[in-house]
């Protein structure tokens, strides 16, 4: 299984809304996203602090898609991503990172 983790990290004056992130983005997402046979779920977390306590956290929020491979991911993805992408500057102005990861272990 391959996760996908797209990380906003949480910088010093930058743009989030949580709300139309997970209100209307991530609804979009899911839907275009999710028809596609390899797609296992998702989920979203917003950051609530660091090690230390009362620090930032490292990201401001970080979604993860699951899906059976990195293909299927792809194939899914690239007929929406104009449109998935070009919904960013809606929720915010933070360049995410990304990053493709494989499942070795999950309960």
């Amino acid at each position: 299984m391959i996760k996908i983790s797209i990380l906003y990290p949480n910088n010093p004056g930058s743009r989030f809304d949580l709300r139309y992130y997970v209100e209307t983005h991530m609804p979009m997402s899911i839907e275009l996203l999710g028809a596609h046979p390899g797609f296992k779920g998702v989920s979203v977390e917003q950051g609530l602090g660091g090690l230390i306590p009362g620090s930032e956290a490292a990201y401001v929020a970080m979604c993860h898609f699951l899906f059976d491979t990195l293909e299927d991911f792809i194939a899914a993805f690239t007929p929406h991503a104009a449109l998935l992408q070009g919904d960013i500057p809606n929720y915010t102005d933070i360049e995410p990172v990304i990053q493709f990861n494989e499942v070795l272990i999950s309960r």
